[in-house]
């Protein structure tokens, strides 16, 4: 499941990204999130309690098959990992999904892609820079079940232990089937100085990443790369993390915490890619 550098200085200019000129603020959801301590190992998510959450599906054989999550960050703009991406494959965004497999789901919509830029540092054999951009081929109507995450300040670094959610539909277990219904769970952040080190991730981990969990218990899966690690911050959620890797091992090995791009390191990226496309 990855990474990421360059980091700006400042808090996001939220006039750019326009979180906070709609009738929806950024990152709050009409129906809120279960707070419980308890995807792998987490729980049906409460329906529409992240909004912000979409699927990435890929066209096969006149079908569409979910592969990867993202996070609409503008009515027009989603946030996946540059892995999830293959320049062979025709792409649609689905907004507002509880359930995958409900193509009448009310709320739901379906969007397809006008362009899709992968950061040009992008480094699939060390997993770097792992962090790509799509642009919708039309802007989406915010609603009760389609909202639009905020970003966090460029440059923030979260505490130890700083309670945040990861939410998709990956594998409910190691080689498991994908998830239908959207699974949250909550996941700690572990600081870099303690996932960096030889027992964790070692040099696997760079502080350009962020990494949460590695209790052995809960983490995300193969399916969840691309989606968010939300996390509270003073009322609202901000998308602090892009599901990026984790252990070869399984999806829940102990002291092998899934690892996130850390979106912080990125928002001069996504606000220059945003306004010169």
């Amino acid at each position: 499941m990855g990474h990421s550098p360059d980091a700006g200085q400042g808090r996001v200019n939220t006039k750019v990204l326009g979180c906070y000129k709609r009738a929806y603020g950024c990152g709050q959801a009409a129906v809120p999130a279960l707070h419980r301590p308890r995807v792998v190992g987490g729980e049906d998510a409460v329906p529409h309690s992240w909004p912000w959450q979409i699927s990435l599906q890929y066209r096969q054989r006149r079908e569409w098959y979910h592969t990867c999550g993202g996070t609409l960050i503008e009515t027009n703009w989603v946030l996946t990992a540059a892995h999830c991406i293959s320049s062979t494959l025709t792409y649609r965004v689905v907004l507002g999904k509880q359930v995958l497999s409900d193509e009448e789901e009310l709320g739901s919509v379906a969007v397809g892609v006008e362009k899709i830029i992968v950061h040009e540092k992008w480094d699939s054999d060390l997993i770097v820079n792992d962090i790509a951009l799509i642009k919708l081929a039309e802007k989406v109507q915010e609603s009760e079940t389609i909202q639009v995450a905020c970003l966090p300040p460029a440059g923030q670094i979260l505490e130890n232990n700083y309670p945040c959610y990861v939410t998709g539909w990956g594998r409910l277990w190691t080689n498991g089937p994908l998830a239908d219904v959207l699974q949250q769970a909550l996941l700690p952040v572990v600081d870099y100085e303690t996932c960096s080190q030889r027992s964790w991730w070692g040099s696997y981990v760079l502080p350009s990443m962020v990494c949460a969990g590695g209790d052995g218990v809960i983490s995300s899966c193969n399916g969840d790369s691309g989606g968010p690690l939300n996390c509270p911050f003073e009322g609202h959620w901000e998308v602090a993390g892009i599901v990026s890797f984790g252990s070869a091992l399984g999806c829940n090995t102990l002291r092998k915490p899934t690892v996130f791009t850390r979106v912080s390191a990125y928002i001069d990226w996504i606000n220059k890619t945003i306004s010169s496309n």
